[in-house]
């Protein structure tokens, strides 16, 4: 239960099956396997586990004579190879003795014997001896290295232990982690105390650095260039500008500018004056501007003349950049004396909300200064080559591309447009850069859009973030370019872009998602269950993010703030807190941690628990595929299908019978959709909404009809059953989407 995250537990048992006197003198073979499921639901006590697990085990031995099999055939689970129906886990009492006194004369034994391969993921067996139980575990190589079975043991032997104290703790009070192991993963794991200037804002940092190289080229645009002192002059006029219409701390200033300078100009004048900014970009809806711009309550709205007519109506002052150039260029050259504090509020990015609004993340000065100090450092800034920007302003990933360069003295390249190919282009004409920020499905696209020469000399060094990393998509890098370094950057907006990294070079990668590493300095990470408690090395919890880089909270949203920013239990800081994500993540052995999941997004189909990721890791690992994704669909009611969106030359035929290799019947895609690039939103991650609905019909170039009545009207009966107007006489009922509860009424409308 505490390793699988539910109450509702199955395991198998033997049983000697000798319940007739009839048999108890027989020499054979004679047991059966029981199928005992624990209700552990409502917290309870030990004592009542005993209680409940009597009940459920002396009805399984009412039926103990129904054989296994027989329960397999009534009760019709989803069938694999890969592991035994109705449990994988199973549990065993030996309780018949040494045997010593079956045979008189005769002196007997146990060898030993060891076990050469695993039936079952799991395998516990006790024996009754003389000096009590006697144990010993059985596992599948293919799930658990020999230090996870070591460390089930002694969560065991701890659990043991507990119980034996007191009968009558509540199951959520048993705790499963030894001193050690606690130790490593709240402590050894954690130790990120860094050194870091928190009481200087960014803004006084980049004019430092301006009045160190003030002719150094800052920023490149459609070939012209502005130097340091040029940008930071600008800002300055602009700054004093805001200043006279009122921006100061706290005051919130809405940015509705394309990429260009003047955005550039326009962030950086917006923290010189105090203010935090506020990213509006114009592609998106007017309703969710109208909605942003009232909810942050923002009082002045830089914008240029051609966005204008755009925006909705709204009572703060419009800043039109364009015309009124003139009169913000007649403002002092110098900085404006902004009174901001690291505890004032820098920018506010809004994220997708559950309510259906978008919802504000505020994040304070401090927190942005403590992740660029330490990105500065772990990205190579100051090696003279700079980063393109080509995300949008809205998105944090942009946080990176843009400050990091210009506080170390280096330049920006701002692509003209948020579409891959302008990055490409960029790459292809200003490269190699220091550093590229990136989404893995963008990482993704610029192999199909670089040469191998372009690919190789783009960056030294990608750093990945927004969604999980496939290793396929380094691998294929790894092929190009084996030496470019890879840094998987984890993190909410929450926590300031990014709080956790692992850097890799091309070549080391393995299959499957690549792992997000550890925390960043000045970060703690916790993986911890439902009641805050820590989880063992191994067990997926939700991931809690704390320290100097959490963001202040939503704006005008003291509930959802409080729901999500809460105390943390292992600090000794007053009024620490943590922010958690609802993020599944998990401890690996050697101290990384691996990204598992949405909790809210847990997939369940037909009563199977699914994680994407792992369909989309066997679909992507065939050699014929570039890049997938595998999505459920209800294309109708009640009929939730896996369906892989597939980029490559490979066929459905063959990634099904590929996929079925490695994964359960219930985890294949029921289609295969094939494309020739994923669609992605402007953020560069998969859009969902364009992905294409499957046709599970065949094509008419494989379309064989009906050739007798018989035919006829299975295929009619196939077509009612699978829900599609067509059905050729040469199909697979599961190629079409069909499935075993489906099959149950397929048979029943024949009959």
């Amino acid at each position: 239960s505490k390793y699988a995250g539910s109450d509702d537990v199955v395991v198998g048992s033997p049983i000697a099956g000798r319940t007739r006197n009839e048999v108890e003198e027989l020499i054979g073979f004679f047991v059966n396997t029981l199928v005992l499921r624990a209700d552990l639901s409502g917290d309870p006590s030990f004592r009542e586990v005993l209680r409940r697990a009597r009940e459920f085990t002396l009805g399984a031995y009412e039926h103990q004579e129904v054989p296994f099999e027989r329960l397999v055939a009534e009760l019709q689970p989803e069938r694999s190879l890969s592991h035994s129906p109705l449990f994988q886990v199973v549990f065993a009492l030996e309780n018949a003795g040494d045997g010593g006194a079956a045979l008189p004369g005769l002196s007997v034994s146990g060898v030993g014997a060891s076990m050469g391969a695993a039936k079952f993921d799991l395998s516990l067996t006790l024996s009754a001896t003389a000096q009590g139980l006697r144990g010993a575990l059985n596992y599948s190589t293919d799930l658990f290295e020999r230090g996870t079975a070591l460390r089930m043991l002694s969560h065991l032997e701890r659990v043991l232990e507990q119980v034996a104290a007191d009968a009558d703790v509540r199951l959520s009070r048993l705790e499963l982690l030894g001193g050690v192991e606690r130790s490593l993963v709240l402590e050894e794991w954690n130790r990120t105390a860094a050194e870091v200037p928190a009481d200087q804002c960014i803004h006084e940092l980049f004019g430092e650095q301006a009045a160190r190289t003030p002719g150094a080229v800052a920023l490149v645009f459609e070939g012209a260039e502005l130097t340091y002192g040029e940008l930071d002059t600008r800002a300055n006029r602009l700054a004093n500008y805001l200043v006279r219409l009122g921006v100061g701390p706290e005051a919130r200033v809405g940015l509705c500018v394309e990429r260009s300078p003047e955005m550039v100009v326009a962030v950086l004048a917006v923290l010189k004056a105090g203010g935090a900014y506020v990213p509006l970009d114009p592609a998106y809806p007017a309703d969710r501007l109208s909605f942003m711009l009232h909810d942050a309550a923002v009082p002045v709205l830089l914008t240029h003349s051609s966005l204008e007519q755009r925006l909705p109506a709204h009572p703060g002052r419009v800043v039109l950049l364009d015309v009124e150039a003139n009169a913000i260029a007649r403002e002092p050259a110098h900085a404006p004396e902004s009174r901001v504090a690291a505890q004032n509020l820098a920018y506010v990015i809004y994220t997708s909300g559950s309510t259906g609004r978008p919802k504000g993340a505020a994040i304070p000065h401090g927190g942005l200064a403590r992740y660029l100090a330490w990105a500065g450092a772990t990205y190579g800034a100051g090696n003279g080559r700079g980063a393109p920007v080509h995300s949008s302003l809205s998105f944090d990933l942009t946080v990176t591309s843009l400050f990091v360069p210009l506080l170390a003295g280096e330049a920006i390249v701002l692509a003209p447009d948020e579409g891959g190919e302008a990055l490409a282009s960029v790459l292809r004409s200003s490269g190699p850069f220091g550093f590229v920020k990136i989404t893995p499905a963008h990482l993704s696209l610029l192999l199909e859009q670089l040469a191998p020469g372009e690919a190789a000399r783009a960056t030294s060094r990608f750093v990945v973030g927004g969604e999980s990393l496939p290793g396929e998509v380094v691998a294929r890098w790894a092929q190009v370019a084996p030496e470019v370094s890879i840094t998987n950057e984890y993190g909410p907006t929450e926590t300031v872009v990014g709080c956790c990294i692992h850097t890799l070079k091309a070549r080391e990668t393995t299959a499957g998602p690549v792992p997000i590493g550890r925390p960043s300095p000045g970060t703690v990470l916790y993986a911890l269950d439902g009641r805050m408690s820590p989880c063992p090395i191994g067990v997926p919890g939700e991931l809690f993010v704390g320290g100097g880089q959490l963001g202040r909270g939503y704006l005008a949203r003291p509930a959802l703030t409080a729901e999500r920013f809460v105390p943390d239990p292992f600090s000794a800081q007053p009024g620490a807190r943590l922010y958690r994500t609802g993020d599944l993540a998990r401890w690996r052995a050697d101290g990384n941690l691996e990204f598992m999941g949405r909790l809210d997004e847990q997939v369940k189909i037909r009563g199977f628990r699914i994680e994407l990721e792992e369909v989309e890791g066997a679909v992507a690992a065939h050699a014929a595929v570039r890049e997938a994704r595998v999505v459920v669909r209800e294309d109708q009611p009640g009929e939730r299908r896996l369906v892989a969106y597939v980029v490559g030359d490979a066929d459905a035929e063959a990634l099904r019978a590929h996929v079925r290799r490695s994964l359960p019947e219930y985890m294949v895609p029921a289609a295969f959709v094939f494309l020739d690039a994923l669609p992605l939103t402007t953020n560069g991650k998969l859009d969902r909404k364009a992905l294409p609905a499957p046709e599970y019909a065949a094509g008419a170039d494989r379309y064989v009809a009906p050739r007798t009545a018989g035919e006829e009207a299975l295929a009619g009966i196939w077509g009612e059953v699978l829900r599609l107007e067509r059905v050729g006489a040469e199909e697979s009922f599961f190629e079409l989407g069909g499935h075993s509860l489906l099959a149950i009424r397929l048979i029943e409308r024949m009959r």
